[in-house]
């Protein structure tokens, strides 16, 4: 990690380093104990990282050996949320309405009864297309991935419920970003997001030349794919990412590749109002504000998995104050505005705005739910705890 982002120390940021090396023991099991083959966890606060560690081993290149810092996991739906920011941007500078019909902006969407699904809806996932298949072979094809969602249908009317969109609603969002911009919407999100926050090791379609820097996916149980939109997280599309033509693709819904450290980093950003590390400005505070308050419906809009509120911002998830913070992927500690995205396999990064830290978490292990589950809330719950 370059030495601008990492604090002088623990101390410096208003970080605890006790705590900060319990979170890192914790981890360290995990790999010392055989639960998982690698690991990155990082921590961020006021713009810099007050830690970073990277454990174990991984395949990279053919090659079984240590991981670094600079290792490269795919992080799986945590690349909702970058791609989603992107989306903000789009907002903010006048390029897109959340009210705009989605069927106006990209033509091949109209039709089989979608014509009057919104950008919002596509953004919360309730639109009602969560099954719309996009089979990996056709991900590097533009036209072809327009062809196939000109035959999509609903499963439910949109807003209606919520039903999570695994990949289809940020295809969708893929194709708008391009419509408005007239880029291809790996390049925009590079452009307009990852390097003006002066990361360069978080990738929304991974370089050729950079694949030998990441570390191959291995299924340490046997998985079953749960029910709903859920379905397409199976062991064949999990593997699919250690493809170079998938990992070029940038799947916008679960495809981007990056180090914890860049991750932690990229909610920096978004906690500290929109402000780079340097100073310079990514994002309005308000807009920030504006995307990341609860925007679903607590009676309508309920997790298939567990039947909680969904808490959804815009491609975010908020840990909101209904005591069921941890069961969104928060553990406990963390104020009801913090906000991010998990990823399947284990993956979570969020931001806190009351305390100011970020944290992200990136294994090449993917394990059962349950596992994962129980992991994920002690992590997070230890790098809330981390605060001085």
């Amino acid at each position: 990690m370059a030495s601008n982002h990492l604090a002088e120390s623990a101390e410096a940021v208003g970080i605890d380093p006790a705590r900060l090396q319990d979170l890192f023991d914790y981890a360290q099991a995990e790999v010392d104990e055989g639960r998982l083959p690698s690991l990155q966890v990082a921590l961020g606060r006021q713009g810099q990282l007050a830690g970073l560690r990277s454990i174990g081993t991984a395949v990279q290149a053919g090659e079984r050996k240590p991981v670094s810092d600079d290792t490269l996991y795919c992080i799986y739906s945590s690349t909702k949320a970058i791609v989603g920011v992107a989306v903000w941007a789009l907002l903010e500078d006048g390029k897109l309405e959340l009210s705009e019909r989605v069927a106006s902006i990209v033509p091949q969407f109209a039709g089989l009864d979608k014509d009057e699904i919104t950008v919002e809806q596509v953004l919360l996932h309730i639109g009602g297309f969560p099954m719309a298949p996009m089979n990996p072979k056709l991900w590097e094809d533009r036209q072809a991935r327009l062809d196939r969602m000109q035959g999509w249908r609903l499963n439910w009317d949109p807003g209606s419920r919520f039903e999570y969109h695994a990949t289809s609603a940020h295809w969708v969002l893929a194709e708008i970003i391009t419509e408005r911009t007239g880029l291809d919407f790996r390049d925009y999100v590079r452009a307009r997001i990852i390097e003006p926050m002066g990361l360069s090791r978080l990738y929304v379609g991974l370089p050729d030349e950079l694949h030998a820097r990441a570390a191959d996916v291995e299924l340490l149980a046997e998985l079953q794919a749960p029910d709903g939109g859920w379905q397409e997280v199976n062991p064949d599309t999990i593997l699919h990412f250690n493809r170079p033509s998938q990992r070029r693709a940038g799947c916008p819904g679960g495809g981007a590749f990056a180090t914890a450290g860049d991750l932690a980093l990229f909610y920096q950003t978004l906690v500290n109002d929109g402000a780079s590390a340097d100073g310079s400005r990514i994002l309005k505070p308000e807009t920030i504000a504006m995307a990341t308050q609860v925007r679903t419906d607590s009676a309508r809009h309920r997790d298939t998995l567990n039947d909680i509120p969904v808490n959804r911002g815009l491609t975010v998830i908020v840990a909101g104050d209904d005591g069921n913070a941890a069961l969104r992927g928060f553990g406990e500690g963390t104020s009801a505005r913090a906000f991010g995205h998990p990823g399947a396999g284990g993956q979570i990064a969020w931001g806190d705005p009351e305390s100011g830290i970020s944290f992200a978490f990136v294994t090449n292990g993917y394990a059962t739910d349950d596992v994962i589950r129980k992991r994920t809330r002690a992590l997070c719950t230890l790098a809330a705890a981390c605060v001085r």
